[in-house]
């Protein structure tokens, strides 16, 4: 049975950004918990080339009622044009840690 917890990826160009975007999200309480992975190699087409930049990626938890005002949150504070913010359903996962992303988001 599929929750109410989401897990959003966004990435960033660089550590400073994705520090900064995940301790606004996180002291708004827009999402439980970030983790940030270094070094993530995205290979994209963009403006009419392919492109391959090092990027950071944003792995966040959250709940779907406080989604809309983090994908908000992300846009309105990335560098990028069109940041990449993408949510998918946790279908499962352990009723504790799940109901700990609800407690802690809005």
């Amino acid at each position: 049975m599929a929750s109410d917890q989401l897990v959003v990826l966004c990435t960033c160009p660089d550590d400073e950004t994705a520090r900064r975007l995940a301790n606004a999200v996180v002291e708004a309480r827009l999402a439980a918990c970030v983790n940030i992975l270094p070094g993530v190699t995205s290979v994209f087409y963009w403006e009419g080339a392919a492109q391959t930049e090092t990027e950071q990626l944003l792995v966040i938890k959250t709940s779907d009622v406080a989604y809309s005002q983090l994908e908000a949150k992300l846009v309105e504070l990335h560098p990028y044009e069109l940041p990449e913010v993408i949510a998918v359903g946790i279908e499962r996962g352990l009723a504790g840690f799940l109901d700990w992303i609800q407690a802690e988001t809005r």
